[in-house]
Order: C-alpha cells, then sequence, then structure tokens
C-alpha cells in the first residue's frame, strides 16, 4: 500500500469511524447470550474489516487482537482501507468482551481508535500494569511509584475526600488479591469487573455517572493503548508498564522496537498525536446501553470522541433489519 501525503482529518473520518465500530456491534448483536465466544468475535472482526475497508485511508493495524486468545485476528501490521487517503495508525478491539457478550453480561462494546501514521505504541502482546484517575487533577496527583495505599491516599486528598469516598475499578484476577486486600484496608471501595479492562478505565473519566474514581492492575498491554487514546479524547491522566513473564514475551517487546523494558509510559506517550475513538455498546454498561431489539430494527449507541477539540458526540442508530 503506497501512502498518501494527505493530512489527516480527523473530523472528515470520525463519522465514518463510527460506522466501522457500529458494524462491528451489529454484527456480534445475534450471538448476545449464545454462549459462543469465538463466533461472536468472528462476526465483529469481518464486520469491522469489511467496513475500515471502504473508507478513503491508508491504514494500518498497530493495535489488533491478542495471539494469546487465538482469537480470529484483524492482526498487527494489516493493512487496511482503500489506500486513497491519509496513512493512518489504527488501534481496535472488534468485540472488547467476547465473554461478556457470550454470557450477556454488561460493558461489551466494539472499540476502535485511528491516528496519523507514528501516533501510537506498538504494544506487544503482553500484560501492562495500568493506573488511571479522571480529569481535573494535578500532573502526578498518582504515580506508579506510589503504593496502593499511598495512590488513594493522594486521591483523595485531591479530590477534598476521605479514603472511603474512593471506588477503584479493578479486574477479577487471582494475580490482583493483594492490590484487593491493599485497597480495601484503606477503607476505599472496590468495583470488580471480570473482562474489559478498557471500559474500566473509561469508567474514570465520567466519575459522576459511573462512580469510579481510578483504575489499577494488570491487564492487556494492547487494550491499554486503546484506553490511553479514549482517556485522551475524554481528559484523565493514565500511566502504564509492560509486565513480561518470560523470555518468549520480552522478544515480542524487541520485536515491537521497545528496548526499555522498564519503562513507565504516560497516556501522551502511548497516543503522542490527535486521534479520534469510536466505541459502541453490545451489552448494556455503565458508559453505553447495549443493543436494542425490536421487530425489524436493531438499536445501537456509539460514543464518537475527536481529542483535537475534546468532543463527546453520543448517537444513536436505528437500523433495518430483514
Amino acid at each position: 500500500m503506497t501512502v498518501s501525503t494527505d493530512q489527516f482529518q480527523d473530523r472528515m473520518l470520525s463519522l465514518g469511524l463510527a460506522r466501522v465500530s457500529e458494524a462491528a456491534a451489529l454484527a456480534s448483536a445475534k450471538l448476545i447470550g449464545r454462549g459462543d465466544e469465538k463466533a461472536a468475535d468472528q462476526a465483529a472482526v469481518n464486520a469491522m474489516r469489511q467496513q475500515l475497508n471502504l473508507l478513503d485511508i491508508a491504514g494500518v493495524v498497530v493495535i489488533g487482537e491478542g495471539e494469546r486468545d487465538e482469537a480470529p485476528m484483524l492482526f498487527i501490521g494489516e493493512e487496511v482501507g482503500t489506500g486513497n487517503g491519509p496513512g493512518v495508525d489504527i488501534a481496535l478491539d472488534p468485540l472488547e468482551g467476547t465473554t461478556l457478550t457470550a454470557k450477556d453480561m454488561p460493558n461489551a462494546l466494539t472499540v476502535i481508535a485511528m491516528g496519523p501514521r507514528g501516533s501510537m505504541l506498538h504494544a506487544p502482546d503482553v500484560y501492562m500494569d495500568k493506573l488511571a484517575i479522571g480529569p481535573g487533577y494535578a500532573p502526578d496527583t498518582v504515580t506508579m511509584e506510589m503504593s496502593v495505599k499511598e495512590r488513594v491516599a493522594a486521591l483523595a486528598k485531591a479530590k477534598g475526600c476521605k479514603a472511603d469516598d474512593i471506588t477503584v475499578c479493578v479486574l477479577e484476577r487471582p494475580r490482583h488479591e493483594q492490590i484487593i486486600a491493599d485497597i480495601r484496608s484503606t477503607g476505599a471501595a472496590i468495583r470488580l469487573i471480570t473482562d474489559g479492562d478498557v471500559a474500566g478505565v473509561m469508567h474514570c473519566a465520567e466519575a459522576a455517572t459511573t462512580g469510579i474514581d481510578m483504575y489499577m492492575g494488570e491487564g492487556g498491554a494492547p487494550e491499554g493503548v486503546l484506553a490511553a487514546a479514549a482517556l485522551k479524547c475524554m481528559g484523565g491522566q493514565m500511566y502504564g508498564r509492560l509486565v513480561f513473564r518470560n523470555d518468549d514475551e520480552r522478544g515480542r517487546a524487541a520485536k515491537a522496537g521497545i528496548t526499555d523494558l522498564d519503562k513507565v509510559y504516560t497516556r501522551d506517550e502511548m497516543v503522542t498525536k490527535d486521534v479520534i475513538f469510536a466505541a459502541t455498546g453490545v451489552t448494556d454498561g455503565s458508559i453505553l446501553k447495549g443493543i436494542r431489539r425490536e421487530v425489524g430494527y436493531l438499536t445501537t449507541e456509539t460514543i464518537l470522541m475527536r481529542s483535537k477539540t475534546g468532543s463527546v458526540r453520543r448517537m444513536i442508530y436505528r437500523n433495518p433489519v430483514s
């Protein structure tokens, strides 16, 4: 694919990106609650790829589906779009929450972000230790170097409240037992989620609605970049440090061009330029409503955001189906 010299026109491309997200959600609709994670993921992948290839972009997928899940990937390095447009980086998760979809549990989303070529960290498929809070706080209110208890105390002080007024979102995993114990020892509340940590990080940016003040814990590094793209649009602070469990994972980092394995990435180091971000609800969640069915129609809700302007648009799409 020949990269065009056209500039990245985020305003012109944003509605096209929303259609990509909507198409993936609609494709997975018939598989909500059917217990087949792979089929739901495959349907979302196929629809997202088809819609991306209609856009006038010279796109490259830099954040794709995780190889760890042996999923039907929109693979890293895949070229998408017509080739007649600006060179862009694309980060995506065609169905964030395949298990949530299969079990009809809350907060399954389709997620995609787009920015100029070279704008996103090429995160390998490893874990990332993440920390995020919403907008309105001084820089470095919380940091990765702080202990869990120090983070809760620092955020409570900055918010002007007590620790027991803070709610922290954490993925429910055995590896987080100590984090959970440390948070509870401060008196803070915990919102445990089974999957979907992109949505978990996004919750921090809308604390008044979601009730979540902070996110912390280890999740997928690709999802960390997607979450950073969302916070770049919504506002908020985020930090991430890659976690390597073996030499194979360190090799993946080297292949992605990462040399400092201990680096703590800020939000703006994970996403260095202005981006656009779209997410569509598949099942009901704190941020977006899930797909609604009625005779002859499927209705979706999509959030569409541009970091350049800070604009956040919510769109309802009532789609006729045969």
